[in-house]
């Protein structure tokens, strides 16, 4: 049966192949996005223009921290499913303009629920981050850790995220999802990501920088395991958990409507391997250049998905040696390189 799903961030990276998905399954999508200069926006324009080709998708130009904008969106109809992935996205970025991640990810994010809560939407789920992890150093990171300890802005905003959500869950019984996404790549990536930077540096030939001298370890995962897995838990809006105890509290479930999910590539690689299948995958050698830590960074992540591979049978497919090749022929054939 034919749904109405309403996803902001319709052109960014994960929200574009989340659209194509759901119109793939004969949803009918209303993308909403702002189009911000964070990044190349002919990039987002052209992602647009393939999800406009299909009948089933309308689109607005809005920001979420415009209340009036987003009041309009909602007033068009009501949605089976709102899945907000529009976030002021970067880690380095929020050390600069942290106002921007106040007005996107906070405001813009409660605007979200409130809009949610006086239109009784059935499920709304939203994309939290690996970054919520923050000063964590047990690995694979779960969702019953806690995460008190965020090492940049941009990982305390999807915290709060996750905290905002529950007390809308809790108060009005709203239906929320949480998913803490690792590193996501793949064609129609973002150019801030380490992997079309370094394409696009070894390709120029221009010094390839990596941070930490290389000793970072990351939960690579393909985007259409990860849009598999966001269209999995569309299908499944969480109920309140009886056996959840406040003397022991589980952060990632409730007595409320409320859940956190991991999704990640449960396999994390070593940086420098992905430099090295980067570097098979051009037939070009990089100029590495190796710099030290960034300030917000942190050395690893790596994703504990049992409870999204039980809960909705999630298993990503993708390894680095078939995700990154793609990646590079996407790259080549927009760019004409």
């Amino acid at each position: 049966m034919s749904r109405r799903v309403l996803v902001t961030g319709a052109a960014g990276f994960i929200g574009f192949h989340l659209c194509r998905k759901l119109l793939e399954r004969k949803d009918k999508v209303v993308g909403l996005d702002n189009l911000n200069p964070y990044y190349d926006v002919s990039l987002k324009r052209d992602r647009l223009a393939i999800l406009k080709q299909d009948g089933n998708f309308s689109f607005y130009e809005a920001s979420l921290e415009n209340k009036e904008e987003l009041d309009r969106v909602f007033a068009s109809g009501e949605y089976d499913t709102v899945v907000n992935m529009a976030a002021q996205a970067g880690v380095r970025y929020s050390l600069e303009k942290p106002m921007v991640y106040a007005d996107s990810n906070l405001t813009g994010f409660l605007n979200i629920l409130e809009n949610c809560r006086h239109h009784k939407t059935p499920h709304l789920v939203y994309a939290s981050s690996s970054s919520v992890y923050g000063a964590n150093r047990k690995m694979p990171f779960s969702e019953s850790d806690n995460v008190d300890h965020p090492v940049s802005l941009y990982a305390a905003t999807k915290k709060a995220n996750e905290l905002m959500a529950h007390s809308y869950s809790s108060l009005f019984g709203l239906a929320v999802t949480g998913l803490r996404i690792f590193t996501v790549y793949g064609p129609w990536g973002r150019p801030d990501m380490a992997l079309f930077k370094f394409t696009k540096a070894i390709i120029e030939g221009s010094p390839v920088e990596i941070y930490n001298h290389g000793q970072m370890l990351r939960d690579f995962t393909y985007v259409e395991d990860i849009v598999e897995g966001v269209a999995r838990v569309m299908e499944n809006p969480p109920v309140p958990d009886e056996t959840w105890d406040g003397q022991s509290p589980r952060p990632d479930r409730s007595y409320a409507p409320y859940r956190i999910y991991n999704l990640g590539n449960n396999k994390p690689e070593k940086l420098m391997k992905m430099v090295e299948v980067l570097e098979t995958s051009l037939g070009k050698k990089a100029d590495r250049r190796m710099l030290p830590m960034q300030a917000g960074d942190v050395k690893e992540t790596a994703a504990d998905i049992s409870h999204a591979s039980a809960d909705f049978g999630f298993e990503p497919r993708t390894s680095i040696e078939e995700g990154i090749p793609k990646f590079v022929e996407w790259y080549k054939n927009y760019y004409k390189v």
